[in-house]
């Protein structure tokens, strides 16, 4: 088979393909118009997230078996349309779940332990012990939204904490020994902390707004490490003003995009609400890394391979 990569992963991805008898070739700047002209010389491609695969896109891949991504998610592809055209496709949650539930477990207790706000203090000759007093994760509920890969992974990091974790999804039966499936009533009427391990969906989409915060009976802790455009910034703000949010830990963000670094360019208009969110000490920010490790790397192309094989090497 010929396969196209058209973004850079770990090496053994390629070395790994080329052992095999596979013919792979790299295309880490050509435009996606570009690649349409050259699409259907291709049995296989894999992706990361330079670009979507529409149906024009699909259209013009006459000939294409399968379609790889180096991620743990599909939303960049027209999975639908894929599939009615025969096509296979291959994620790789599997490679990063280790490093999202370590990376929400590490936000988490920062947000507890103040350390953002800590770190710039004793920076700038500060050393103001009362002010950053911390909370302690003992005696909590940790509620998940979403329990595949991402939310068991994090779930089996708090193992260790005297801790109940509660989880929704919408698969049935997903519970297991690290944490109990309920329903959204009863994560409302407990949680303390809430942390989202969702996949982009229309369903998904917006998903925790000023409605969906009003019905927690408490003040919680919100992380996200799954995708931006869940949250509503503006309503996260709001919440944390009144105090119905007490802290978060955001590894993504809603304006996220292709070219989010633009936002911090000279000549950007920042979103009020992110320059408002960017001001809350009770806040820790990460650029989208919670499954962006050096082991992560290579188990995820390790993943995609391996998939490969199962599916065509007889």
């Amino acid at each position: 088979m010929n396969i196209l990569h058209i973004d850079q992963n770990h090496p053994l991805l390629i070395s790994q393909l080329n052992a095999l008898g596979y013919t792979n070739d790299e295309q880490y700047t050509a435009s996606k118009e570009e690649i349409e002209t050259q699409i259907a010389n291709y049995d296989g491609i894999i992706i990361r997230s330079r670009f979507t695969i529409d149906t024009t896109f699909i259209d013009k891949a006459k000939n294409l078996k399968f379609i790889g991504r180096v991620g743990a998610g599909l939303e960049s592809i027209d999975t639908q349309y894929a599939v009615a055209r025969g096509i296979q496709l291959f994620a790789a949650p599997e490679g990063n779940r280790n490093a999202v539930g370590e990376h929400a477990l590490g936000m988490l207790l920062s947000v507890f332990n103040k350390l953002n706000t800590a770190d710039r203090q004793v920076r700038q000759g500060q050393w103001l012990r009362e002010e950053n007093r911390g909370i302690e994760l003992d005696g909590k509920t940790v509620s998940m939204i979403g329990y595949g890969n991402m939310g068991r992974s994090f779930a089996r990091k708090l193992r260790g904490f005297d801790v109940e974790v509660l989880c929704y999804d919408i698969k049935d039966d997903v519970e297991d020994s690290n944490a109990t499936q309920v329903t959204l009533e009863e994560i409302f009427e407990k949680t303390d902390v809430l942390s989202l391990h969702t996949p982009w969906t229309p369903e998904t989409d917006k998903m925790i707004n000023a409605s969906f915060i009003g019905k927690f009976q408490k003040p919680f802790w919100l992380l996200n490490t799954a995708r931006g455009k869940s949250v509503v910034t503006e309503d996260l703000v709001a919440a944390i003003d009144s105090g119905k949010v007490l802290g978060a830990g955001l590894d993504v963000l809603e304006y996220e995009n292709a070219s989010f670094e633009s936002l911090f360019s000279e000549k950007a208009t920042m979103p009020k609400p992110l320059e408002k969110l960017l001001q809350c000490d009770t806040v820790i920010l990460s650029p989208h890394i919670a499954g962006w490790t050096v082991v992560s790397k290579e188990k995820l192309a390790q993943t995609i391979v391996d998939k490969i094989k199962k599916s065509f090497v007889k």
